[in-house]
């Protein structure tokens, strides 16, 4: 039974919808869960699907998506019912940007950097630690950047990258954060920046820094940034392989005033959460395994004869498609469960066999995307190059899956062979 999702605020009055990425009765998924990822997949099969070509042909950023999230209220998916947004959790968050990576990677993609800003700065600093003071100047500063997202539409990016071993989590963060009387100086550069140009306040990761000893991660700092401050700029071209409606050209902060109510977290608790809430790197991978997903979808409705766009031509009876189907749904089924598994078990101090899992889950996702990606287009042939069809453009965002840090493809595997051969503090010497 084909099931319909309206959306009034967003002109859907009913919209039939693809079957979902995880079956609700099969995933044991809650009622809240079930509604939210219906409402996520109705945008993006109805809206966000059209534009999607239009916004990587042209390199461009889906603006007016972010307007819909918006209006639906997805901009605040993760901010408590109670100030406004939906109050979902991390695996309901996770589903949903699942949902929207099938119909528009970059949208989903840069969506995450967004509810980042307000899933670090709410559930997951609710399981860290902080003093009785600390936490209620955190909470007072929170809310403010809650009304900013729910009352305005404001957007968030988190630039990450700085072309060094930062944001691997191997060394402090070049960009750092001068202590001034009513907040700091900020100087320094990140690459790669989603949703440069775009976003309303940039969540900047930066090392406090007064020039007196070395520079340390314990030191980082997580701030929001205003993009109109005087000493930001955007610099650089975006002309890359996938992913080219993030728009994730240079960011500059030269001299930058940033006001204390601007911190996202308060001193110290970055550290804290990137060393016990490690799961908090794994929300890239939603959007890969909505891309792993696509490819499928594509590729069945293709030789089926039911893909849009395409003749009514069947070409499901040759045994070696049919095999090549086969291979697909098993790395698409073995991603998704590992995927699901590793999502569910999101906390604080997890196990190392969880942080394993966690590792492993994000590799599958990375790399089975591409490699689904790459069996549709030699399973649905020439017809699968024509930039008329989604399938080359999921090939190409989805081969940009392994790159993404923190957790790239080689830092997974990487960790994964370490820290299943060795317990902590144990060396060979």
């Amino acid at each position: 039974m084909t099931a319909h999702v309206g959306i009034p605020e967003l002109g859907l009055d009913g919209v039939s919808l693809d079957p979902p990425l995880f079956d609700p009765a099969a995933f044991r998924l809650s009622d809240e869960e079930t509604a939210l990822a219906a409402k996520a997949r109705a945008m993006g099969q109805a809206i966000f699907a059209r534009r999607a070509a239009i916004h990587d042909r042209d390199a461009t950023f889906p603006t007016e998506n972010y307007r819909d999230l918006h209006k639906a209220g997805f901009l605040a998916i993760c901010i408590p019912k109670g100030q406004g947004g939906l109050g979902a959790g991390y695996r309901a968050y996770s589903i949903c940007a699942a949902e929207i990576g099938r119909y528009c990677g970059a949208t989903a993609l840069t969506w995450n950097m967004h509810v980042c800003s307000t899933l670090w700065s709410g559930p997951l600093a609710d399981d860290l630690d902080m003093d009785a003071a600390t936490r209620a100047a955190h909470e007072r500063r929170r809310a403010l950047h809650y009304r900013r997202i729910v009352a305005d539409g404001a957007i968030y990016a988190q630039p990450f990258s700085e072309g060094g071993a930062a944001a691997a989590g191997g060394a402090a963060f070049e960009t750092q954060a001068r202590p001034v009387e009513g907040g700091w100086i900020v100087d320094g550069k990140k690459i790669f920046a989603s949703l440069s140009g775009h976003a309303d306040y940039y969540g900047v990761l930066a090392t406090e820094h007064s020039g007196d000893g070395a520079p340390s991660r314990r030191n980082t700092l997580y701030l929001a940034v205003p993009a109109q401050a005087e000493g930001v700029s955007v610099v650089g071209d975006w002309d890359p392989l996938g992913m080219r409606g993030t728009v994730s050209r240079t960011l500059l902060f030269r001299e930058v005033f940033v006001a204390e109510e601007q911190a996202l977290m308060p001193r110290g608790l970055y550290f804290q959460a990137a060393t016990r809430w490690p799961h908090m790197f794994l929300t890239l991978s939603p959007t890969y395994i909505g891309l792993a997903q696509a490819g499928y979808d594509f590729t069945v409705k293709y030789l089926r004869g039911e893909a849009p766009g395409t003749p009514p031509v069947k070409r499901r009876m040759y045994p070696t498609k049919q095999i090549a189907v086969a291979e697909m749904r098993i790395r698409l089924e073995a991603a998704k469960a590992l995927w699901f598994q590793a999502v569910t078990e999101a906390q604080a101090n997890p196990t190392k066999e969880q942080v394993l899992r966690a590792y492993a889950a994000q590799f599958s996702t990375m790399e089975s995307a591409n490699e689904i990606a790459r069996l549709a287009i030699r399973t649905c042939g020439g017809q699968s190059m024509l930039k008329s069809l989604p399938l080359e453009r999921i090939y190409r965002d989805s081969r940009c899956g392994s790159l993404m840090l923190p957790w790239t493809a080689e830092l997974c595997l990487d960790r994964i062979g370490r820290e299943a051969l060795y317990e902590p503090g144990e060396t060979d010497a």
